[in-house]
């Protein structure tokens, strides 16, 4: 059950003026979600990746449907032999030694955990940028089944233009540098 507090509000001078017969409305929502993968670059976008439900992620799963199956023909494709480096955070399944040694062999380059600071969203282009995109247009509206707000996230993810991609992959040496004066730290920590 979803409590939403927004929406449910009792004015009264402090709790104890408050009758025990008005009590706060409470509403069940079984909102649908999925979990969904994508990645991008300066100039596209990779294609969405839903994971069925009960799926749980490990290395495997993260190796064979999403780096195999997904990224690595997409980007076969998009930089048709050009030199890139692919980028992607400390989530454990990401860090695995399977996933370092399937990356290390199968993309030209790719920065290790190492050298990027752990769980660091400041640093990933689709966690201050894209995500917020996408989850701000898609859930506008209520969805009723999970092929709902699928369709919806790859119509919108479709609609994200060049422009707002270059401008995080851009966006990136600044905030390289944000993280180098902030030690570290999140960037809302320097004040």
């Amino acid at each position: 059950m979803t409590y939403n507090r927004q929406n449910s509000r009792i004015l009264a001078p402090d709790q104890k003026s408050t009758s025990s017969s008005i009590c706060a409305s409470k509403t069940t929502q079984k909102l649908p979600s999925v979990m969904v993968w994508g990645a991008i670059t300066s100039d596209g976008r990779t294609p969405l990746v839903f994971i069925d439900k009960g799926v749980k992620i490990n290395k495997e799963v993260y190796v064979e449907c999403i780096l195999e199956n997904a990224l690595k023909p997409w980007a076969g494709e998009h930089f048709n032999g050009a030199h890139w480096v692919f980028q992607q955070d400390s989530t454990p399944f990401h860090i695995a030694k399977m996933t370092s040694e399937w990356l290390k062999f199968n993309f030209p380059e790719f920065k290790s955990t190492e050298e990027s600071p752990a769980s660091f969203p400041d640093l990933n282009h689709m966690d201050f940028c894209i995500w917020s995109i996408l989850e701000s247009r898609v859930c506008a509206k209520p969805h009723k089944n999970v092929d709902s707000p699928k369709s919806s996230l790859r119509r919108v993810w479709d609609l994200i233009s060049e422009d707002v991609l270059r401008a995080a992959a851009v966006n990136f040496s600044k905030r390289l540098s944000l993280c180098i004066v902030a030690k570290g730290n999140t960037f809302e920590e320097l004040g």
